[in-house]
Parts: C-alpha cells; sequence; structure tokens
C-alpha cells in the first residue's frame, strides 16, 4: 500500500497514546493521514505526538458523551472534519460472574460500548453529508465468542460487533463503511498487567503465564499491534469500499 494511500484524510483515533491504538496512529500517519489521537493521559498522548505517530490530541474519556463532543470540534477546528474514525479506548475487567455485580457490568458498556457509539455519534453526520467515511472499532474475539472470567467484557464487546453489523446497514447507501477488527491477545502493555496478575495469584512464571494466554491462539503466539494495524489501515482505504458491516479477526486462526 503506498505511502500516500490516506493523503489528506484526517483521522481520528481514541486510545491512542499506546499499545493498539498508537501502533494504528503511527500506521495512519506514514500513509499520509493527519491524525488526532484521543486519550485520558496527557502525557501519554504529547510522547505519541513528539516521536511522530500522531499529529495532535485530545484528552477525553470516551464514556463521556459530552467531551467527546468537546474533542471532536476541537480536531475538526484543527485538521477539518474527521475522515476516518479508529474507535480503539476500551478496558477489561476479569471476576467470576456471582462475583460482578452491575457496577462492572456498567463499567465495561460504559468504556467498550459507549465509547465506540460515543465517538460515531459524533463524526457520522458529516461523514454522511460529505458522502465518505470509514468508521472502525477494535474490538476482540471476546465479541465473538466466550471465555470465562470475562463475562462482562464479553458482553460488552459482543454488543460493539451488533452495533457495527446494524450501523452498517444504516449507512450502506451513504458512502460510509463501518467495520470491526478483532485481535486476540496482543503484545501489550495491557496483556503485560494481565500476566503479572496471573503470576500473582497461581504463582506461575511468566513463561507457563504467557503460555495459558496464547493457547487460544493456533499460532500459539501473541499478536503484534502493527499486525492488527495493518487491518485497520486496509479498512480505511479505497481498496475496502465495498467492505462493511465485517469482524476482521486478527488472531493466528482462532475463532
Amino acid at each position: 500500500m503506498s505511502m500516500t494511500t490516506l493523503k489528506g484524510r484526517h483521522a481520528l483515533v481514541t486510545g491512542g497514546g499506546r499499545g493498539i491504538g498508537r501502533a494504528i496512529a503511527a500506521s495512519l500517519a506514514k500513509a499520509g493521514a493527519t491524525v488526532t489521537i484521543v486519550g485520558r493521559n496527557p502525557a501519554t498522548l504529547e510522547q505519541a505526538i513528539m516521536q511522530g505517530d500522531a499529529h495532535a490530541a485530545a484528552v477525553a474519556d470516551v464514556s463521556d458523551t459530552q467531551r467527546v463532543q468537546v474533542a471532536v470540534q476541537e480536531s475538526v477546528a484543527r485538521y477539518g472534519p474527521v475522515d476516518l474514525m479508529i474507535a480503539n479506548a476500551g478496558g477489561a475487567a476479569s471476576a467470576p460472574f456471582m462475583k460482578s455485580g452491575p457496577e462492572v457490568f456498567r463499567q465495561m458498556l460504559d468504556v467498550n460500548l459507549l465509547g465506540v457509539t460515543n465517538v460515531a455519534q459524533a463524526v457520522l453526520h458529516s461523514m454522511t453529508e460529505r458522502g465518505f467515511g470509514r468508521i472502525v472499532a477494535v474490538a476482540s474475539t471476546a465479541g465473538l465468542k466466550g471465555y470465562p472470567y470475562v463475562s462482562a467484557y464479553c458482553a460488552a464487546k459482543h454488543a460493539v460487533i451488533g452495533f457495527v453489523r446494524a450501523l452498517a446497514l444504516e449507512t450502506a447507501k451513504t458512502g460510509v463503511t463501518v467495520n470491526a477488527v478483532c485481535p486476540g491477545f496482543t503484545d501489550t502493555d495491557l496483556v503485560a498487567e494481565s500476566l503479572e496478575t496471573i503470576m500473582a495469584k497461581t504463582g506461575r512464571t511468566r513463561e507457563e503465564a504467557l503460555g495459558e494466554l496464547v493457547k487460544h491462539n493456533p499460532q500459539g503466539r501473541l499478536i503484534d499491534p502493527s499486525e492488527v494495524a495493518g487491518a485497520v489501515l486496509w479498512l480505511c482505504s479505497e481498496e475496502a469500499r465495498s467492505v462493511t458491516g465485517q469482524a476482521i479477526v486478527v488472531a493466528g486462526g482462532e475463532i
């Protein structure tokens, strides 16, 4: 794919300060897009900009509808309408179902589902008016299958996939595509924290804990963030204009 494929496009990436989001931001920037990243940590966002992975940042919690609207308005004032919206921000809570009260389910829905719908509503009107737009939600294999001890997370990610499929049908004739990318366990700081938790709770070594995570991947490894970014980059391209309502799995053959 040409390095100027997305030249002239304005991309907005939530959770763009680290991990998968930062890899996506960097990939879009290298492809020629002007990239705004959104996140809660100003220092992390600034570091991404300083290292050339994005052009500007807006501080916002994606579950806060009003703050998301302001962040999008600030971004539009700086670089023009958003052409490519990547809803990457999310979080996972791990606990047995019987120890997962309503607050856990509410938290997972707020960050993982409303974190997508809030930003989509903030950018969609302009996209449909202009006859072009790409909305990509970074979901998870947990949006397509169940895993034990993350029932609230699985429920929220399944909801994201349902939202993507529904909105894709609403926007099918507008020039806007709506898709999801579903990574398996990916080599990020969040997974590193999960490894530490497994080690602390079970007494396993890091290698044993890692084996527990990658056992779901037929390739037997963690996914690299750049692999997820590559799938997103393709979905944002002109070549993917007929791809909408899809959940693209990046998980080494899992599912």
